[in-house]
């Protein structure tokens, strides 16, 4: 990233990149970051959508610092209404409303003035992140009338956090992805079961849960925060504690009978 970062902001960009290693959802993921962007770029509202393919609608709303009646409003009325959004989805990386519709001509619509203005909402910049041709979560910040307008800075730095971001729904979604069978999920046990019956430590359970679900070294190095190679360090104590010799073995080994 080729800027030059404040100590405020390396410390919420830190804080940033540490939301996006510790959350099993992608709700919490959302949220967890949406948190600390409004900080990073001294924002005032945050919201977050998944896009429903099949529906062809924004769901599975996170939220900051807004009306929770006004944005069940703009779910069922203002997104069929919406002349920013559908156009701001279509774009790879991050992107300033000023880009898609000047200011002027934006709090001439009845988006602006029946929904946005409502909360206070004034200047905005949205982040969507793709798996594939799957939008899998989007990013909304808006600040007051009073702050001033996302400049490029902002975008460079929202497009750094982006890849990152994008990772951490891929991993979440792979687990919550992964179908379950009824029959399954009751044997499946909690880390502190994994504890107690193999004398495991904290981590220990969490990666067998998670190697057990498919995760790669690799996924599994994102979903916890840790590097790949602390990912095998810990597989290779999991094996001998386990007494098995395979990630196969190691799922059927920490199912309850």
């Amino acid at each position: 990233m080729a800027m030059a970062l404040s100590a405020r902001e390396t410390e919420q960009l830190i804080a940033v990149m540490q939301a996006l290693t510790h959350a099993y959802d992608s709700s919490e993921v959302r949220h967890n970051v949406g948190e600390r962007l409004l900080s990073l770029f001294d924002a005032d509202f945050y919201a977050s959508y998944v896009w429903n393919t099949q529906t062809q609608l924004f769901e599975s709303r996170v939220s900051i610092n807004m009306d929770p009646d006004n944005l069940t409003n703009y779910e069922n009325y203002y997104q069929y209404h919406d002349p920013i959004t559908p156009k701001l989805q279509q774009r790879l990386r991050a992107t300033a409303v000023a880009e898609i519709m000047p200011q002027e001509e934006l709090i001439k619509t009845e988006f602006f003035n029946d929904f946005l203005s409502l909360d206070g909402l004034y200047y905005g910049m949205n982040f969507y992140a793709y798996d594939g041709a799957r939008n899998i979560g989007d990013i909304r910040i808006w600040r007051r009338a009073s702050k001033e307008i996302f400049q490029r800075r902002d975008l460079e730095l929202m497009n750094a956090i982006g890849p990152s971001y994008t990772n951490a729904l891929r991993t979440v979604g792979k687990i919550q992805d992964r179908p379950v069978s009824p029959d399954l999920e009751d044997a499946i046990p909690s880390t502190g079961q994994l504890m107690r019956q193999f004398d495991l430590t904290e981590r220990e359970a969490e990666i067998a849960l998670l190697a057990a679900a498919g995760l790669s070294d690799l996924d599994i190095s994102l979903k916890a925060g840790i590097a790949p190679t602390t990912v095998r360090t810990h597989m290779r104590h999991l094996f001998e504690k386990l007494g098995v010799t395979s990630r196969t073995a190691l799922a059927a080994r920490i199912l309850i009978n």
